[in-house]
């Protein structure tokens, strides 16, 4: 009589194990990062009020950019949300669980710094940048280095 072999060899076993540690290798720093970004996506959420609240002074020639805002609490992932009441700049400051980024964002018109007092001659944009290049991975394109 013939007899069949059933199962696998231990060869094939190691070959399976050996592919999914390759994989894991490359997934688990890929979601890391992935998981820094979704938390500096709440930063700019937050951020995203005090554009409203300065772009409104602004275009209302108040003497101060942040009438009417207040600063959101601290959160696990973000540890202040600023605003300069004379030149508008936003500045976002991360925790350590969102690797400690910085990011300011800074109100242009026409490519100026925003003039308090006056309003805008044309529509605010807002220039982003993080402090330092090596965070480039965790924040939007725009705000890169």
């Amino acid at each position: 009589m013939k007899s069949l072999q059933k199962g696998f060899t231990l060869i094939e076993l190691m070959i399976v194990v050996a592919i999914i540690g390759i994989l894991a290798a490359i997934a688990i720093p890929a979601y890391q990062n992935y998981v820094i970004r979704a938390r500096i996506t709440e930063g700019l959420n937050l951020a995203a009020a005090a554009e409203t609240t300065v772009a409104e002074n602004a275009d209302n020639a108040a003497s101060s950019l942040v009438l009417g805002w207040t600063s959101p609490q601290s959160t696990t992932n973000v540890n202040s949300v600023t605003v300069s009441s004379t030149t508008g700049v936003i500045t976002v400051v991360y925790s350590s669980v969102a690797a400690g980024v910085t990011l300011t964002l800074t109100p242009k018109v026409d490519g100026a710094a925003l003039v308090t007092g006056s309003v805008p001659t044309d529509a605010i944009t807002w220039l982003c940048q993080v402090s330092s290049a090596a965070n480039d991975k965790y924040v939007p394109s725009n705000c890169r280095v």
